[in-house]
């Protein structure tokens, strides 16, 4: 009897994903403590590459918040 390697792979996948589904979640999981705006002003002010492209991101996100949230001038 041959065995198709196509079906042996596409049940095993199908029994992790399963298994992995009814899997409980870690219970000492720790929550985030920091905002996305947090981390994004953390990964700006690093030495990582593209940190500057992030921190030039957050100035031109907070400008147009700022511009937002001026009052409408009254003709």
């Amino acid at each position: 009897m041959k065995v198709n390697r196509w079906r042996i792979y596409a049940l095993t996948m199908a029994a992790a994903f399963v298994l992995l589904a009814c899997s409980k979640k870690s219970e000492n999981a720790t929550p985030r403590t920091l905002t996305q705006a947090q981390r994004d002003s953390a990964i700006a002010a690093s030495q990582l590459p593209g940190a500057r492209v992030v921190g030039k991101a957050l100035e031109v996100s907070d400008s147009a918040k700022a511009r937002a949230n001026e009052p409408i001038p009254e003709p």
